[in-house]
């Protein structure tokens, strides 16, 4: 039995994951590889952030190109229907996002954004993991 549009979508929606998502997953086991331990999604920083480096006072969000405004091919789609809804919400989604950096930066935190079309070149990803987390 097909569902109608609106039921189908809503499906596909709550199917979405925020935590443990397969661009965070691959983070995640590179930085452990490289000896790096960390602590997830605390819930007493803003945003709770992905990747915690208490020691190092560094931060990592893996974020998903579509829901967070990336400028990449699969960022910049513009969705086909409800357009009016998704343009606010990634616009709201990015407001979100350069606030919770600024705050987590006056805590003294160092923040580094991962997108999702970065976690692709698994070489680049283990440079900018490396500069980062060093």
């Amino acid at each position: 039995m097909d569902l109608p549009p609106s039921e189908a979508r809503s499906r596909i929606m709550r199917a979405v994951k925020s935590q443990d998502t397969a661009p965070e997953m691959i983070v995640r086991r590179m930085a452990h590889a490289m000896g790096k331990r960390y602590r997830l999604h605390r819930h007493d920083l803003p945003g709770k952030p992905d990747l915690i480096f208490p020691l190092l006072r560094k931060i990592i969000f893996v974020h998903g190109c579509f829901w967070h405004g990336h400028d990449c091919k699969r960022g910049a789609r513009q969705p086909k229907t409800n357009a009016a809804y998704w343009i606010k919400k990634i616009s709201r989604n990015k407001e979100r996002d350069a606030q919770t950096q600024e705050i987590l930066r006056s805590l003294g935190w160092d923040v580094l954004i991962i997108w999702e079309c970065q976690t692709k070149d698994q070489d680049a990803l283990k440079n900018m993991l490396m500069f980062f987390l060093t």
